[in-house]
């Protein structure tokens, strides 16, 4: 299905937006289909974690297209080159996410008191996209400078291409550049993302899975998504009470204890009750990229 995605699409640099809505309803059908398939072969339980897991990783994968968005403008991405880096980006997050859910399966394996650090990461995580602290600028990123510390960078960019030559030399161009920021942004997210999951579960197929679900369709929805960013101004509050929620459930795992179905419903009414906000009361507002 990733090939089937990412093959799919390779050949179509502009979709249209009614393109992109179809085909990211179309990824929201399989993912949805693939749920109920889970449920008839391994139960009802293990179909609720991978809906709850689905849900809070579209969600976060909303908030990680906005900054992609940001990223674009900071780096003055031209639109039609931008499906190739999602296209790139695509599945080095999926690659990326499947080493976080690996290593964080054999840590909570080993040492189960890894859920409590998860649990206070995913708060602190909470409050700092309450202050508004998620923004990311390429700029000041360590791993962008890094890059261009040890790599010559072209200053224009040259068609689609990630290299070219300038006097002689090998160099990156801005697209790639692009593309680091992108991968480099997606592991930050990750480290929110992967330990909010494992809030919900600890079963790794229905980790990755549902992981893997959320990226699909992706490219699709970034152009749904992106133009209207500024509409969903009350979205980052709703993944900030999802993550300070997830967070709390792991550190009072012991002493109170909630359901799959609670957990599910919770995760349906924080994510619902903020686009909702934002449909109707978010208003035009000002974006931009911090530290």
């Amino acid at each position: 299905m990733l090939a089937a995605d990412l093959l799919g699409n390779r050949k179509a640099p502009d979709p249209s937006f009614t393109r992109s809505v179809v085909v990211s309803l179309m990824w929201i059908g399989v993912s949805i289909l693939f749920g109920i398939v889970l449920g008839f072969i391994y139960g009802s339980v293990t179909a609720q974690q991978y809906f709850a897991g689905y849900l809070v990783e579209k969600a976060l994968s909303i908030d990680n297209i906005f900054i992609f968005a940001l990223l674009f403008r900071s780096f003055a991405v031209p639109p039609e080159l931008q499906h190739r880096v999602l296209y790139f980006g695509v599945f080095g997050a999926l690659v990326m996410r499947g080493a976080f859910i690996a290593g964080g399966a054999q840590l909570v394996d080993h040492f189960t008191w890894v859920l409590y650090i998860f649990g206070v990461l995913l708060i602190l995580a909470g409050i700092r996209m309450l202050r508004g602290e998620g923004q990311i600028n390429p700029d000041r990123n360590p791993v962008v400078r890094l890059f261009r510390h040890f790599m010559p960078v072209t200053k224009d960019y040259v068609g689609g291409q990630f290299f070219s030559r300038v006097d002689g030399r090998r160099a990156a161009t801005p697209l790639l550049v692009a593309l680091v920021a992108i991968e480099v942004t997606d592991v930050v997210f990750a480290t929110d993302s992967i330990p909010a999951i494992f809030g919900i579960t600890t079963n790794v197929f229905v980790i990755f899975t549902s992981n893997a679900f959320a990226v699909l369709g992706l490219r699709a929805l970034y152009f749904v998504f992106a133009d209207a960013m500024d509409r969903f101004r009350y979205l980052k509050f709703g993944l900030a009470a999802l993550l300070l929620a997830i967070g709390a459930k792991l550190l009072l795992a012991e002493v109170v204890h909630i359901s799959i179905l609670t957990n599910l419903v919770v995760i349906v009414v924080i994510i619902g009750a903020s686009l909702l906000a934002s449909v109707l009361f978010g208003g035009d507002i000002e974006t931009e990229t911090g530290s």
